[in-house]
């Protein structure tokens, strides 16, 4: 197992308990780090806690990723009980439901505004906030979520392709950016998995059953095998690793017809 132990991390994205942000943060809770976890309003906030119980001594925390003054919030905080960061997983994105539902030349100015403030724009904010932590530890490791809706056309999934789009991109800029103070940036690209945000793409079972007939190794992926990935990402192994989308989805993106 990655040993993460001494270190401390910021995970943001967990929603309930079968978000990939979940799974990251006990994989990263059971090699050793101890984490910061925050919440997205009060609907998701007795979730997030009930869940975060189940970890040693957490620091759980709201965040709005709109809201600049809430981020600087949740750095003051975790600088005041951590003293430092070592890593920060970005799993926030969100697109409203009525833009994936309709064609996507329909698409509103205000709903791209959202999706791509919401699921791109984050990351940047946050590893700006994250950046004077992780240089007063040396360097960092920042991951990020994505999906193969970036680069091909998935039915549904519409201006959240272009968002994920914008979020790899902003993954090699801010990996330019921010390597020469060693800290490295990546996304994991995974196959479908039933999170809460699949939950909103209508036909969501058919494109599950669609990676099962024709992925290379005839299934999806679970949770779990994100996160060993993203331990790999996020530890010492993956050191000399950045700027990198690491595809885990059982091969699907590479076959053709």
């Amino acid at each position: 197992m990655t040993d993460l132990q001494g270190k401390t991390g910021l995970i943001v994205g967990v929603a309930n308990k079968r978000s990939i942000a979940w799974a990251i943060a006990q994989a990263a809770a059971e090699a050793g780090a101890r984490l910061a976890i925050t919440y997205q309003g009060e609907r998701l906030e007795e979730n997030v806690r009930e869940l975060a119980a189940t970890l040693v001594n957490p620091l759980i925390l709201p965040c709005d990723v709109t809201d600049d003054a809430q981020i600087a919030h949740l750095y003051e905080a975790i600088d005041g009980e951590f003293g430092g960061l070592d890593f920060l997983v970005h799993g926030a994105a969100f697109a409203p439901r009525e833009e994936l539902s309709g064609p996507f030349v329909q698409t509103s100015r205000e709903g791209f505004r959202l999706s791509l403030d919401i699921s791109a724009y984050s990351l940047v904010a946050l590893a700006r906030g994250a950046l004077p932590l992780m240089e007063r530890r040396g360097g960092g490791s920042i991951l990020t979520l994505t999906y193969l809706g970036s680069q091909r056309v998935f039915d549904n999934y519409n201006v959240m392709g272009v968002a994920k789009a914008a979020l790899e991109a902003c993954v090699r800029y801010l990996a330019a950016d921010l390597g020469p103070k060693g800290i490295r940036v990546n996304a994991i690209s995974a196959g479908p998995i039933k999170t809460l945000a699949a939950s909103g793409i209508s036909g969501f079972s058919a494109i599950l059953q669609h990676y099962r007939d024709r992925a290379p190794l005839h299934r999806t992926v679970e949770t779990a095998e994100v996160a060993d990935a993203a331990m790999f990402l996020l530890g010492p192994a993956g050191r000399a690793v950045t700027a990198e989308i690491l595809m885990v989805d059982g091969g699907y993106h590479a076959t053709g017809m």
